[in-house]
């Protein structure tokens, strides 16, 4: 008889467990929707470039290897960059690749790049630096 009541006093805890977690995201769900509602047609892009009181600049900061599989990754990157750059309120300021295969690779003068030597091996591990 104790372990039956027991349990029904979980469950009821469930239950309401499971109603707040349910109605705490329907009114965040609400709530988001609202808001798009009354934002009109302009788009989340136009309005985070919009958002932007002063005219500080991004710098892009973009690692790679001299891989082909890199290479593409860095061509599909600088092309999206520089749709984004030209976009009417961008704040997008420079990019530069890093280049850390420690020479110039053929992407050099279609991306402006950073060539810098890797670290000797092992030294990129955490362990290397507790000691």
């Amino acid at each position: 008889m104790v372990v039956r009541k027991s349990m029904g006093r979980a469950k009821s805890l469930l239950l309401l467990l499971m109603v707040l977690i349910f109605s705490f995201a329907t009114y965040n769900l609400v709530a988001m929707i609202m808001n798009l509602k009354t934002d009109g047609s302009e788009s989340f892009n136009r309005k985070i470039m919009r958002s932007g009181k002063t005219n500080s600049k991004f710098h892009v900061a973009l690692t790679a290897t001299d891989s082909p599989y890199s290479q593409w990754q860095c061509r599909i990157m600088y092309y999206w960059y520089k749709k984004v750059k030209d976009m009417p309120g961008s704040d997008m300021g420079k990019l530069t690749r890093i280049l850390h295969s420690g020479r110039p690779d053929q992407l050099m003068d279609e991306i402006p790049t950073f060539v810098v030597h890797p670290l000797p091996r092992g030294l990129d591990k955490v362990n290397a630096f507790l000691g």
